[in-house]
């Protein structure tokens, strides 16, 4: 399973972050997840973001995109 995430400025129509797990072999889905959630978050931090909307695009809030949710959080991501 490959997790993709994205920072889009909805203003400009620019996407200013955006992060895959698809070279990520040997993790479980959430591991991968997490990792990609903590690098979105750092690119984030570089370009000066650091507060964001979620949006899950009707995925369940539970699994991945929670445990994709909280490691954002942690690594300081707003929402």
């Amino acid at each position: 399973m490959r997790f993709v995430a994205q920072i889009i400025d909805d203003e400009r129509g620019q996407t200013l972050a955006a992060v895959s797990s698809s070279k990520e072999k040997g993790k479980t889905p959430q591991e991968r997840a997490e990792s990609a959630a903590k690098t979105l978050a750092k690119q984030a931090h570089e370009k000066g973001v650091e507060s964001v909307v979620f949006d899950r695009g009707g995925f369940k809030y539970t699994g991945t995109v929670k445990a994709f949710a909280d490691a954002a959080r942690a690594a300081g991501l707003r929402f």
